[in-house]
């Protein structure tokens, strides 16, 4: 059984505990203010607003050392929801990863919505998280965890696939809030 640490308690950090649960893995959810609390999970996943990322490593990241940590952010200008605010040949999850050198930082469920990962489809079709990063064995253990939960999982490639997961998760995100879908839907990936 995997342990599986959550930073961050909205809706992501909760729709992801209830896939970790389902599978059968163990969750550890943790608010901004359980900073004393350490994460002893397997697998952490970074389920916060992207400006909560250099407080909640300044808290936390030797309790990261050699954990797989899963960035789910998405660096969205947050005023404007005109533009990421990284720069256009790097990622969120490379700051992320430069920042902890000794953990295996992946990227993933930042284009699903809560609640297509809550409910397990969308569009009809199972939700599918995609997951990328240069670490093999990490991607596997948190496919096998996304799996046992219910969902599909798909290895979107090397870290350099971080950049594209993050415009495509900005793309999404721009849409609803221009209500041209719905918080509901999204994009589907069919195989």
């Amino acid at each position: 059984m995997t342990t599986v640490s959550i930073i961050g308690t909205g809706n992501m950090g909760q729709a992801i505990a209830s896939v970790v649960s389902k599978g059968g893995h163990a969750v550890e959810l943790f608010s901004s203010k359980d900073a004393g609390k350490p994460a002893t999970g397997d697998i952490i996943v970074l389920a916060v607003p992207y400006p909560a990322i250099p407080q909640v490593l300044d808290q936390r990241a030797e309790q990261f050392a050699g954990k797989v940590v899963v960035d789910i952010t998405n660096p969205l200008n947050f005023e404007t929801f005109d533009s990421l605010t990284v720069p256009a040949d790097s990622s969120a999850a490379a700051e992320i990863a430069a920042a902890l050198p000794g953990s295996k930082v992946i990227k993933a469920f930042n284009p699903n919505f809560a609640a297509t990962l809550a409910e397990g489809e969308i569009g009809g079709e199972r939700t599918t998280v995609l997951i990328a990063g240069d670490d093999e064995d990490a991607k596997s253990q948190l496919a096998e965890v996304v799996t046992a939960g219910g969902l599909n999982a798909v290895d979107a490639g090397s870290h350099r696939r971080t950049r594209e997961l993050e415009a495509l998760g900005f793309l999404q995100i721009t849409l609803a809030a221009r209500e041209k879908i719905s918080w509901t839907g999204g994009f589907a990936v069919q195989s």
